[in-house]
């Protein structure tokens, strides 16, 4: 189909104004950002994406141009507000893609309303940190040190108490940098200079409140689906990178194997923003996954085109595969 102009409008819904975008036309995709991020950052997808499908951005409670109060977030209700804004919209049932803390959202709402949910696409994320991360606290404070160095104590939602390293003079765009430098890998960061620059200007264009940032990670770390991902009955593809350092190969893995009907895929040499790293072979993977769903749902039992889709998606990568989380070796 021809791409459509871009739309972008706020919606009330769930007791805040939520910022959204629109691109292109044809099957809807609704696209989830992770913690502290907002629409922009899916700055390689949206041009390939919006060329076949109707995507669907929309900033997070405490993040871009949506509201950010300053009470209790959680992942349930981030959830639900992305439901909100698709039922006040009209769009729906929805594919649904992702990444890290948007993981966990887009997990949350195929849970709560899975008659929204046509399918799953869950990049760099799993089931959660859970008790497992409070009980580790060298595992907690390498997310904090990813996405910020921050002083003090945190309070997880009065489950735990987390320590943090205590810098000073430590400025917000040598926080960021820090955080890409653990997201990408070393050699990427290393040799594309300019795109970290451009990332790091965007993200001070976009200031985020401290409060809303820690409201949005403590509902991660709250977060854990462990026990609960059985009951998610859509179609589903986990990636990860296998050079991931912050959410590792074995927990997506792990996340991939309590899904029903799920496809696991790791992309070599890749980090945890592998949607930017490695763009080309990430938009490809999805838009397969996508594409088989789409024909599954429009093609009679028995059909064999179903199959054609994942050969094709096999002959264009060269990591690892999976089904259900057993590996698979192409």
């Amino acid at each position: 189909m021809t791409a459509t102009a871009p739309h972008s409008g706020t919606v009330k819904v769930n007791g805040i104004d939520l910022y959204y975008e629109i691109h292109g036309s044809g099957e809807p995709l609704l696209m989830i950002e992770g913690l502290g991020y907002s629409a922009w950052m899916w700055y390689k997808q949206i041009p390939v994406f919006s060329k076949r499908y109707q995507v669907i951005l929309f900033d997070n409670r405490g993040a871009g141009n949506t509201d950010k109060p300053d009470s209790e977030y959680s992942i349930e209700i981030m959830a639900d507000d992305a439901s909100g804004l698709l039922r006040t919209l009209g769009i729906g049932p929805v594919h649904v893609l992702g990444i890290s803390l948007g993981g966990f959202i887009a997990q949350e709402l195929a849970l709560r309303h899975p008659d929204l949910v046509k399918s799953l696409s869950l990049v760099s994320t799993n089931s959660g940190p859970g008790k497992r991360a409070m009980r580790n606290s060298q595992h907690v404070n390498g997310l904090f040190k990813l996405w910020g160095i921050l002083p003090g104590t945190f309070e997880m939602g009065g489950k735990a108490s987390v320590p943090l390293g205590f810098e000073y003079g430590v400025t917000k765009e040598d926080r960021i940098r820090y955080g890409l430098s653990l997201a990408f890998t070393p050699e990427y960061f290393r040799q594309h200079p300019e795109e970290i620059d451009r990332i790091v200007r965007w993200r001070l264009e976009n200031p985020q409140p401290g409060y809303a940032w820690t409201r949005q990670l403590l509902a991660g770390m709250n977060f854990d689906s462990s026990g609960r991902a059985e009951n998610i009955h859509t179609p589903t593809l986990v990636i990860n990178g296998t050079e991931d350092r912050i959410v590792t190969p074995e927990s997506a893995r792990e996340l991939a194997g309590s899904i029903p009907d799920s496809r696991y895929i790791e992309i070599e040499g890749s980090g945890h923003l592998l949607f930017i790293e490695r763009s080309d072979e990430f938009n490809e993977t999805v838009m397969g996954f996508l594409d088989e769903v789409d024909a599954k749902n429009n093609t009679p039992a028995g059909s064999g085109e179903n199959a054609a889709w994942w050969k094709r998606i096999v002959t264009l990568l060269s990591g690892r595969y999976s089904n259900n989380g057993s590996s698979l070796k192409n």
